[in-house]
């Protein structure tokens, strides 16, 4: 009997302790993947919490340096943010060959490169390097798209189990906006586990029309895909370069783990 009141005296705060850092997290969140600062209000309706329960978070945040807010009253991600995000960055050493790699290869191809990671469900593009002439794609640094709408993708996953892959695109197999990725978590596992195998990742028009991904995998010690370095480049060009690109896309992926002292792949 005296057990029980005290169980029901420490939940609540701990409740609401849990409640108020996923409320915290959200807003960073959503602030992050829309690219631009919001309102109070803007947030609340898109959360779906209470106005003056944003409105109090929000003050604690810029308190903390974590949001910033301008003079019309809309908030964005604040500074200290980016000292975390140096800090990880700083620490991930495949980071650092991978953007090296990234620039040679962009050097050797002509085209855009672009270095990728896994977010949960998603590819996130985290490092660019532009190509040469016009041709330009929406993709940016920090953009977010399912996991199967690109070559990148699906490397990012093929190292996992069959079990894992297949759960993986279950839950977050999207149609992408030209209609042509596959969203068949059957087919996309088989072909997740096939590319990464060969080292090697290739769609065309699935993200963006007349668009084409050739994508390689760095992989760490334990032979899970970390990130991808992937040539961006018009449709109409691959005909002509496609044995080139994939060549050099693949060579710069393994200078990256050679420099890491991993030599898992011939």
């Amino acid at each position: 009997m005296k057990i029980e009141p005290a169980k029901e005296t420490s939940d609540p705060p701990r409740r609401s302790r849990t409640s108020g850092i996923d409320r915290a997290l959200q807003i960073l969140d959503i602030l992050s993947e829309r690219h631009q600062p919001m309102t109070a209000y803007e947030l609340a309706k898109v959360t779906g919490a209470p106005p003056s329960t944003v409105y109090k978070l929000i003050d604690e945040l810029e308190e903390r340096a974590m949001l910033s807010r301008s003079g019309d009253g809309r908030v964005w991600l604040g500074p200290r943010l980016m000292r975390y995000g140096l800090a990880y960055r700083a620490r991930m050493s495949a980071f650092g060959e991978a953007e090296r790699a990234m620039f040679a290869l962009n050097e050797r191809v002509g085209e855009m490169v672009q270095i990728c990671a896994r977010d949960d469900g998603m590819m996130q593009v985290v490092a660019m390097a532009e190509g040469t002439g016009p041709f330009r794609v929406t993709s940016d640094v920090g953009t977010r798209v399912p996991l199967n709408w690109t070559a990148s993708g699906r490397l990012l996953i093929g190292h996992l189990p069959d079990h894992a892959r297949l759960a993986v695109f279950r839950d977050h197999a999207r149609p992408s906006n030209t209609g042509l990725a596959e969203t068949d978590p059957v087919k996309l596992a088989q072909i997740s586990r096939e590319d990464f195998l060969s080292g090697l990742s290739v769609q065309i028009d699935t993200s963006e029309d007349q668009v084409a991904c050739i994508a390689a995998p760095i992989r760490g010690l334990d032979g899970t895909c970390e990130l991808t370095l992937s040539v961006v480049m018009p449709k109409h060009r691959v005909p002509e370069k496609f044995e080139m690109v994939s060549h050099e896309v693949r060579e710069a992926a393994r200078s990256v783990e050679r420099a890491l002292g991993l030599h898992h792949r011939g």
